[in-house]
């Protein structure tokens, strides 16, 4: 098999990352979207990532069978230190460490930045996805029941954390009272 190359993504791989998430918004419950993404909407989501919320693919003799990202895990500002993960590999690319070379990419690009944790939100029929994140210590820290609606029924979602960094007393640059 060739080899597996993991870089960061361009604007040039956006009709790839669009097609391998898509497939999945059609016939799986690994993402709770029913609708499939546009490409303008890609393009802007792209687009707010940047380097503090890398996006990487991993590629195989020129093409890209796979893709991760880091989000903000929460809006409100003392969520900072906390990402969430996405990982996608293209249904026909299962099986082949795809998908752990790119969260292990995720993980490294989180310690790098300075995060502390990472969550991971999947659904609960998704055993494939919930062992990735097992075999690099996640640990399943809640379970949500019947949040989500698709194909008609409803849907569990688990969440599991990878704590990167031990917990310090007060967040980095600010001095403890006197």
């Amino acid at each position: 098999m060739p080899a597996i190359i993991i870089r960061a993504a361009t604007t040039a791989d956006l009709g790839a990352i669009n097609d391998i998430y898509n497939h999945y918004v059609r016939v799986c419950t690994c993402t709770y979207q029913e609708k499939p993404e546009t490409p303008k909407a890609r393009r802007q989501w792209f687009h707010h990532h940047g380097k503090r919320y890398p996006v990487v693919v991993a590629e195989i003799a020129g093409r890209v069978v796979g893709w991760g990202s880091l989000s903000a895990f929460h809006a409100r500002s003392a969520y900072r230190f906390t990402v969430e993960n996405s990982v996608y590999v293209h249904h026909r690319y299962h099986g082949r460490g795809i998908g752990s070379r790119l969260l292990q990419e995720l993980i490294t690009c989180a310690r790098g930045l300075g995060y502390r944790a990472m969550i991971a939100g999947i659904d609960a029929e998704q055993t494939g996805s919930a062992a990735l994140h097992a075999k690099f210590g996640f640990k399943e820290v809640g379970r949500l029941k019947h949040v989500g609606f698709k194909f008609n029924r409803w849907l569990d979602v688990i969440y599991m954390e990878l704590l990167l960094k031990k917990p310090r007393a007060r967040a980095p640059g600010r001095r403890a009272k006197r």
